[in-house]
C-alpha cells in the first residue's frame, strides 16, 4: 500500500482524472481522503477557468463577419479617478491563446498576475496599441468624450487592420464595424486582454507620478479619491495631473481663484 505522502505527490503531478485515482475512493485514511478532495476542487477550479476562457473566445469569434476575420476588443482604465490620464487599449488575439486560460476584467485579478498577464498578451496577440489620454485633454473634452477619443486612437493604432471591434460600454467611430458590449471585460477575451493592457500601462504611469508627487500617495490610490488622497488635496491643493473639472477638485480651484 503506498503511503499517504506518496499519494499526495501522485496526485500533485496528475492534471487529468485517471484509473488509479477510483481506487482512492474506498481508502480509508483521512490524509488519502484530504488530499483526494483538495485534488478534485483544484481540478474543478480548472476546468471551469477553461470552460471560462473557451466561452469568451466563442463570444469574440460570434462578431467575425467572416472565417479569419480580426476582432479587436478595446478597454479603458481610469475614468472615475481625480487625477492623472484615462488609458485604453485594443488588443486582436488569435484563435488558440492557451496562455491566457483564467484571463478576466482587470479588476478581479492581483496586480502581480495582471503583470504577468500582460507579457503573455504582448507575445501571443496578432496586434494590440495603447493610448494615453492626459487630464487636460479629460477636463478639455469631459471624461466620455476623451475615452472615446482616446479608444478611436487606439483602433487606429493597431498595426493590422480589424474587421471588427468590440468595445466596452463604449459606441466607437471606426473605418469597420462596431459593437458596444456592456460588462464586455467579463464576456470577451479580446476586450479583458485590452482591460489587463490599459490598468498596466495606466498604474506603471501612477507609479511614476507618485515618485513626483508623493504627497497624494498616486502609487496606492491610483489617482481615485481616497480618504488619504482628499487630505492631501486639502492640505496642498492640485497638481497638474488633477482633473480640474472633476469635483471636489473644480472647487478647489476655482476657490483659489476667488481668492
Amino acid at each position: 500500500m503506498n503511503t499517504i505522502k506518496e499519494i499526495t505527490e501522485r496526485l500533485n503531478q496528475t492534471g487529468e482524472r485517471e484509473a488509479w485515482m477510483a481506487e482512492l475512493v474506498q481508502d480509508t485514511r483521512a490524509g488519502v481522503k484530504n488530499a483526494l478532495a483538495r485534488w478534485e476542487r483544484q481540478y474543478e477550479k480548472r476546468q471551469e477557468k477553461e470552460r471560462n476562457h473557451a466561452e469568451k473566445i466563442a463570444f469574440d469569434r460570434s462578431f467575425a463577419p467572416f472565417d479569419g476575420a480580426m476582432v479587436a476588443g478595446v478597454d479603458e482604465a481610469g475614468r472615475g479617478p481625480l487625477a492623472g490620464p484615462v488609458v485604453t487599449a485594443t488588443v486582436i488575439l488569435p484563435n488558440e491563446v492557451p496562455e491566457l486560460v483564467g484571463l478576466d476584467d482587470s479588476k478581479t485579478i492581483a496586480k502581480s498576475e495582471r503583470e504577468r498577464l500582460a507579457l503573455e498578451i504582448k507575445k501571443v496577440a496578432i496586434s494590440y496599441a495603447v493610448h494615453i489620454q492626459s487630464s487636460q485633454i479629460i477636463d478639455e473634452l469631459n471624461i466620455f468624450a476623451a475615452t472615446k477619443a482616446s479608444m478611436e486612437q487606439a483602433v487606429k493604432g493597431l498595426s493590422v487592420r480589424p474587421d471588427f471591434v468590440i468595445a466596452d460600454a463604449m459606441q466607437l467611430a471606426t473605418d469597420c464595424p462596431t459593437e458596444s458590449i456592456i460588462k464586455g471585460d467579463a464576456k470577451s477575451l479580446a476586450i479583458a486582454a485590452a482591460s489587463i493592457l490599459a490598468k498596466t500601462t495606466r498604474d506603471a504611469i501612477m507609479d511614476e507620478l507618485h515618485e513626483e508627487f508623493p504627497a497624494y500617495q498616486f502609487g496606492k490610490n491610483a489617482g481615485y479619491g481616497t480618504a488619504e488622497h482628499l487630505e492631501a488635496l486639502h492640505k496642498f491643493g492640485p497638481c497638474e495631473h488633477h482633473r480640474t473639472s472633476f469635483e471636489p477638485v473644480k472647487s478647489m480651484v476655482e476657490g483659489r481663484r476667488r481668492q
